[in-house]
This record gives C-alpha cells, structure tokens and sequence, in this order.
C-alpha cells in the first residue's frame, strides 16, 4: 500500500510510523487512521521488527487532534462509528504483541493524546503539551479518553483535564503519570531508539506474553490474573527461547533469540 498519511521506515529492529500531515498538525483523518492501520499490521507481521516507534512530523505536533473538518459533519450514528473504529484501533494496538513507543513532539490534543494513551510507553520532548480539549467543541473524548486516562492518572487528575479542556506541560504530564519520561532538547527520538533496542535486545515471546499479561490482568481481578501470568509462564518455558536464555546466563554468553 502507498501511503499518502503517514511514513513507515524499518531499521530493523524498529519500525518507525510517522503521522505526516504537519501543515494540519498531523490531524487524524478517516484515511490516516486506515493508513496507520495497515501500518501497524505491517509491523506487527514482520517478524524482524520487535519494537515500534510511533511520532509525527515536524517538530509542533505529535498529532493535535481529529481532523475537525471531518467532526463537524458527523450525526449520532456516523459519531458512534466513528469513535467505535477508533477505539478498534487503540485496543489492536494495545494487544499487538509488540511494544509501541509514542514520541510526542509537540502537541498530543484529543485524539492525539488517546493515540498516545493506547501506546506502551510514552515519551515526551520538553516542550510538548498534552490535553483533551473536546468539550470545547461540544463533545466528549470518543477513543478512549475517558476510559485509559483516569487508569493512568486517576480520577481527579483525568477528571481534570477531560472537564476543562486545558493543556498540561511535558513535566505536569510526567508528574501525574500521563508520560512515562520526558526528554530535554531534540533528543527525544535518540532516546526512544536507545529505549526500542533495550527492549528489542531481549525474548521476543517472553516480551509479547508480558504485554499479554498486564493487558489482560487490567480489568481482571488479582487471583484471575496471577492465573493468567502462571498459563502465560509455562507456556514460555516450553519456548526454545527459554531454553537459549537459560543456557546463555549459565555459560555467560549473550543469547541469541529465535521467537521460538
């Protein structure tokens, strides 16, 4: 597929997949979310890359929200579609089985922020600045906002923002939880590829099963998700990546991984 939305590289490891709309601030259309789609099952089915990279283009946005000229046209049963494709995408994401990284230069607005929210760690430059403006708009944070923020920050702080529509800085972001590192200067996409290949560098299965795993011990209680990590570890134990890495720590040597 040609993309017109978006750029997908892969440097092995790592894939990186840009939202390439900067005169717009990266705004999410209905054909960039299609196009990032097919690029994340692109990913996802390569089975040299292990960590993803997602960022948009050019240094003031990581993607500023919904295309608002799409938005404006919408009625009840198109908006429910809508955000129903939307939230397909964020949990296809969440349950990839490889770890997304958001690199969030910039504004990370609406859907941009709940894009990054569905990511497995976020990453953010100095001087980004995050929100969910919707009610300023007439509407409500439709992928996923209201559901992932107040798990990551609570519900006073996700309350907070979602009722006030107000931006919040790349340090608040970090002190209530909502970024997992905050990167000074333009070194934020160095330090997100030295993060991606500390992650790449061990089991690929034992990495998609722990993903697996806190994913699905969520929204479970303690006991069926401590049963669910028990499965996935046995499962793991008749990998030949668990007999490699045992092997390599026993004879101290680096393993050398097959995804099997």
């Amino acid at each position: 597929m040609a993309f017109e939305n978006i750029l997908l590289e892969k440097r092995a490891p790592i894939a990186m997949i840009t939202i390439n709309r900067p005169a717009v601030l990266n705004a999410l259309s209905a054909a960039t979310l299609a196009e990032l789609s097919v690029a994340l099952e692109d990913a996802a089915a390569d089975h040299a890359i292990r960590v993803i990279l997602l960022t948009g283009a050019g240094p003031k946005a990581f993607v500023a929200g919904a295309d608002i000229s799409e938005l404006a046209g919408l009625d009840e049963v198109a908006g429910r579609a809508y955000a129903e494709r939307g939230d397909a995408l964020a949990r296809r994401m969440e349950r990839l089985g490889k770890p997304i990284l958001a690199c969030i230069n910039g504004f990370a607005l609406g859907g941009g922020c709940e894009l990054a929210m569905a990511c497995t760690l976020r990453l953010a430059s100095e001087t980004a600045r995050l929100g969910q403006p919707e009610v300023k708009l007439g509407i409500l944070a439709g992928f996923g906002g209201t559901q992932r923020l107040p798990r990551l920050v609570g519900r006073g702080a996700a309350q907070k923002l979602l009722l006030t529509g107000e931006m919040i800085s790349a340090a608040e972001a970090l002190r209530i939880g909502l970024v997992d590192e905050v990167v000074p200067g333009d070194g934020l996409m160095a330090r997100a590829e030295a993060l991606a290949l500390s992650i790449a560098a061990n089991a690929p299965i034992a990495v998609e099963r722990t993903l697996l795993a806190v994913d699905s011990g969520l929204d479970a209680s303690l006991d069926d998700g401590l049963a669910n990590e028990a499965r996935h570890f046995g499962q793991v134990c008749a990998t030949e990546d668990k007999a490699e890495g045992t092997a390599a720590f026993l004879a101290k040597r680096a393993p050398v991984w097959t995804g099997k």
